[in-house]
């Protein structure tokens, strides 16, 4: 009897010993700062409206969650900010245009509108102010052009059925329930202006998803982009606090005490962290999604203007939100639409069989109800966006 109470007492010793050395490897005793920005409450904090709105501004879903915006308060209007993108969180090797991102900023934009509605103001936005940066995406071209100038006015309080919406997960990326798309949410995300077109039959579902698994391959294998990817993930609650953008283990799934013994295994062995190893969890990750994958959205231009890429992401954070609205969840499946030499022969392909002439396909989304609740993405304060 004694040695089978000293035996437990050794063994509860093991797993005390054990659960202290997850817990200390992965940070989960640290508060998670990078999930402050979620609280729907978090914009009180601030008196200035325009701090307030950027609050909200910020949990829009964005290009590898690189939160790639820059504010600069204008000192002489206290109603107004300008927007620039923050040439400091560029992904040059699979977004070489910055196109993507700045998609991203109008996905920013279209936030501060629902919010200036629910705040009492009318965000009154012009976008490229004075003029477009080049179409090259060249640093000193973003760098010296703001994407937007936005003026708050006084309006009376609206009520938007999207607001509370902007609370909940932006990305979702593990795999969706059958359910498709029903006809009223269909016709809603269907605007003028721009061509929207839902996916739901069993031949162009099939078509999309041999697409987007070929561009996944492609990805995977070019070097140069694995080392950017491989840059942007946060291995540990240290990390996601520190730099509170890019990407974490939350964002393909992982949930609860999984995230702590991986977080832990990838700090105390940090070898398990390389690029193969990274490569084949997105393969998998991207071949569990497409296989459950019940609808997709392409959204298509007739040209390719910066404008129209800043209009995209605004449409795009409204479709988010109405399809939220409903229990449906996004995650755009970019990789084919990457222009980069290797995706050449996918990228035409998509566009020989979806596009029209002379249109962009400006993004390609999978759209379906998630199969299990998911942590909310890294965000970075408001006090990051404020250009100092």
């Amino acid at each position: 009897m004694k040695a089978m109470i000293i035996a437990l007492i050794v063994i509860a010793s093991v797993i005390i010993l054990l659960v202290a050395v997850v817990i200390a490897a992965s940070g989960a005793y640290l508060p998670k700062r990078y999930y402050e920005a979620w609280n729907p409450g978090y914009f009180e904090q601030f008196n200035d409206a325009r701090l307030q709105v950027i609050a909200h501004g910020l949990l829009s879903a964005n290009s590898h969650n690189m939160q790639a915006w820059k504010v600069i308060l204008d000192e002489a209007d206290k109603n107004t900010f300008w927007l620039y993108v923050n040439t400091d969180r560029l992904t040059p090797q699979v977004d070489p245009y910055s196109r993507q991102i700045t998609i991203s900023q109008g996905t920013f934009l279209e936030y501060v509108i629902v919010a200036s509605e629910k705040l009492g103001y009318a965000a009154d936005i012009a976008l490229f102010p004075q003029g477009e940066y080049d179409d090259n995406g060249s640093v000193d071209s973003i760098k010296s052009k703001p994407v937007a100038k936005v003026t708050l006015k006084p309006a009376m309080p609206a009520v938007n059925s999207l607001y509370g919406m902007m609370f909940l997960p932006d990305t979702v990326r593990v795999a969706y329930q059958p359910d498709q798309l029903p006809s009223d949410l269909v016709n809603r995300i269907s605007p003028s202006g721009m061509r929207v077109i839902v996916f739901q039959d069993e031949n162009d579902l099939q078509k999309l998803k041999k697409i987007a698994w070929e561009a996944a391959n492609i990805e995977a294998g070019v070097e140069r982009i694995g080392r950017e990817t491989q840059y942007l993930f946060r291995p540990n609650e240290y990390e996601k606090n520190k730099h509170r953008y890019g990407f974490s283990l939350e964002g393909q799934g992982f949930t609860g005490a999984n995230v702590a013994i991986v977080e832990a295994l990838l700090t105390l062995f940090p070898s398990m962290n390389n690029q193969k190893s990274s490569n084949d969890s997105f393969l998998s990750g991207t071949r569990t999604a497409l296989d459950n994958t019940p609808a997709f959205i392409m959204i298509m231009s007739a040209d390719n203007s910066r404008t129209i890429q800043v209009r995209t992401g605004m449409l795009y954070s409204n479709i988010q939100l109405a399809c939220q609205s409903q229990g449906f969840y996004l995650q755009p499946m970019s990789q084919a639409l990457e222009e980069y030499p290797e995706m050449k022969t996918v990228y035409d392909n998509i566009y020989a069989e979806y596009a029209l002439p002379g249109e962009t396909i400006q993004m390609l989304v999978r759209v379906g109800k998630p199969v299990q609740e998911v942590e909310r993405s890294m965000r970075m304060s408001v006090s990051d966006l404020i250009n100092k």
